[in-house]
């Protein structure tokens, strides 16, 4: 009865709710743009206090936007094809490498950036709890990703790599028994991959959706927001 149960869920969380995650992602975004553009937005709270903010803004921002991509390319590229260039064996190494330090400069630049919300004051009055809580969630799942690492490095043949690569490329070519290939993974894992998709299930609902509409000239920019004090005259 117990292993039944399991079973259950197991193939609901990574077998079900994936396509929920995404549905809702995007389902919820069309309509938040569609009824209260004036939410969507960033929010910056560099007018209240500008100390640390570029800082852990840039070293944040650099380091998540190259791990979605590098973890996007690494799950979803087959084995035929990045077997003409690289082993698996060589490709884990890589990632191993890859994540670890963009998970490092991640992990800086959102400590700074989550400190200086909870211990600012000003800052603090100022957010929401969605704010601060996706923090938090972007933070643990940050914190997860590195500690599978070392897990990473308990099987150096890459099979775990080799097993999510195929659970999430069943996904998105809506192929039946994606969960079967992760099933025997360890906890951290599932963990890593459960907390992804919740983010894609919150997405709509906080300031993330920023990301859509983010020129890419944004990537280019020479700065922040300029801020000028007062005059004496005002």
């Amino acid at each position: 009865m117990l292993d039944t149960m399991i079973g259950f869920f197991h193939n609901f969380l990574f077998g079900f709710y994936p396509y929920i995650a995404i549905t809702v992602m995007v389902i919820g975004s069309i309509l938040r743009y569609d009824r209260d553009q004036y939410s969507w937005k960033a929010g910056s709270s560099q007018l209240l206090r500008s100390k640390g903010m570029r800082l852990g803004s840039n070293l944040f921002h650099v380091g998540i936007i190259l791990l979605f991509f590098t973890h996007l390319v690494g799950l979803l590229t087959p084995e035929s094809v990045y077997h003409k260039v690289i082993t698996t064996e060589a490709k884990q190494i890589m990632a191993m490498i890859g994540g670890g330090i963009l998970g490092g400069i991640c992990f800086v630049g959102l400590t700074i950036l989550l400190y200086r919300r909870l211990t600012d004051k000003r800052i603090s009055a100022t957010s929401s709890t969605s704010d601060i809580l996706l923090l938090v969630v972007l933070y643990i799942q940050l914190i997860l990703g590195l500690i599978s690492i070392g897990y990473s490095a308990q099987h150096m043949d890459g099979s775990s790599m080799v097993a999510l690569a195929n659970w999430a490329q069943h996904i998105v070519t809506f192929r039946g028994g994606a969960a079967d290939y992760i099933i025997h993974e360890p906890w951290v894992f599932k963990a890593h991959l459960f907390l992804g998709m919740t983010i894609f299930l919150i997405f709509p609902f906080t300031r993330l959706v920023h990301m859509l509409s983010a020129p890419v000239k944004y990537l280019f920019r020479s700065g922040y927001q300029i801020v000028r004090k007062r005059g004496k005259g005002y």
